[in-house]
């Protein structure tokens, strides 16, 4: 549902200059592919530690045989660090444009600091989108179509990594609202179109509900936004009605 691997041939950027130095920086890391471990050299790790399917789950269309999931692509690099090294590579390492985390892990030899794989134009290094919803075919094990979900901001393409899951109808359609934007998406689950958008009280990066009253179907979604990923905060619960 997502790619695999990520070689300085397939590095990208949105100047020739981010892409220059993105390919060095692949070079310079270990990179054997799907689960490399972390090494002290520093390893890629693509997906990523948020892909490619994250929380949020998967959601189900019995009628068309669809697996509907939300995926993220998104390279990290993780580095070990010997603890008794730590305090001076907390402030030493040199950290990418969205910056990092450390992990102590307790009880080992070995510290970890996780990073995105991020140029210094403030986009990642792998080819977008970095997040898209994907329809998968039980009945033929391929995916039947694939959606970008969202953007990252003003100027960058589509395709957003997303926290959280989508929801299918009766009706044919697909609700999301994990990507980092505030909006809740309807998509066309034959085509995987995007058929409406409505911008929220602030971002959801959640899973949307349905219920029934009175011969009506609602939508509800929680707006509450994510500190970590820096996206719109806030604290709504919204509900819209299907007609």
């Amino acid at each position: 549902m997502v790619p695999q691997r990520l070689t300085a041939d397939d590095v990208w950027g949105p100047t020739p200059e981010a892409r220059e130095w993105c390919r060095n920086e692949l070079r310079s890391l270990r990179n054997d592919g799907l689960f490399t471990p972390p090494s002290l050299q520093g390893s890629v790790s693509f997906p990523g530690n948020i892909g490619g399917v994250n929380w949020g789950s998967a959601a189900w269309d019995p009628v068309r045989h669809l697996l509907l999931a939300n995926t993220n692509r998104l390279a990290a690099v993780m580095k070990l660090i010997p603890r008794d090294d730590l305090a001076a590579v907390r402030k030493t390492l040199k950290e990418y444009a969205w910056g990092g985390e450390f992990a102590r892990q307790s009880g080992t030899p070995y510290a970890m600091h996780r990073d995105w794989l991020v140029s210094p134009s403030g986009l990642p290094c792998n080819a977008p989108p970095w997040g898209a919803l994907v329809a998968f075919d039980l009945d033929t094990g391929k995916p039947r179509w694939e959606s970008p979900l969202g953007s990252l901001g003003a100027g960058a393409p589509p395709g957003s990594i997303s926290l959280g899951g989508p929801m299918a109808t009766a009706g044919g359609l697909a609700f999301s609202a994990a990507a980092m934007d505030p909006h809740l998406r309807a998509f066309d689950l034959d085509t995987g179109k995007e058929l409406w958008s409505v911008e929220l009280p602030a971002s959801a990066q959640s899973t949307p509900m349905t219920y029934e009253w009175r011969g009506k179907q609602y939508i509800v979604i929680c707006a509450g936004g994510h500190g970590k990923m820096k996206s719109k905060m806030g604290d709504s619960v919204v509900a819209f009605r299907l007609e």
